[in-house]
């Protein structure tokens, strides 16, 4: 993933659009999800420009001036997070399952 900045020169640092290339709609809805969660976020919304093209358009808009970059890393790194858990619960039950399958052979 290759993320841009997009910002008119001398815009707010709370305001801002990222291009994320070759992602589509599997990162870009768990991705806002994760964002809106903070209270620090009035708004967060992505788009797609084309089906054709493998970019997202990603909106934030923060309250009290915190640079919009925060969101996203602190996004970036829960979504991370719950996708580490994700995997390591599969790969558990996935060794009890062929544990119990052994034991019943």
């Amino acid at each position: 993933m290759f993320v841009f900045q997009v910002r008119t020169d001398g815009a707010d640092e709370g305001c801002v659009t990222f291009v994320l290339h070759e992602e589509d709609h599997t990162l870009g809805n768990s991705l806002r999800y994760m964002i809106m969660k903070s209270q620090d976020v009035e708004f967060c919304g992505y788009s797609i420009t084309h089906p054709s093209e493998s970019k997202i358009n990603f909106r934030i808009q923060t309250r009290d001036g915190i640079a919009a970059s925060e969101p996203l890393r602190s996004g970036l790194n829960s979504l991370t997070e719950v996708c580490r858990h994700v995997l390591h619960t599969f790969e558990a039950q996935m060794q009890a399952f062929r544990d119990k399958e052994e034991l019943m052979s």
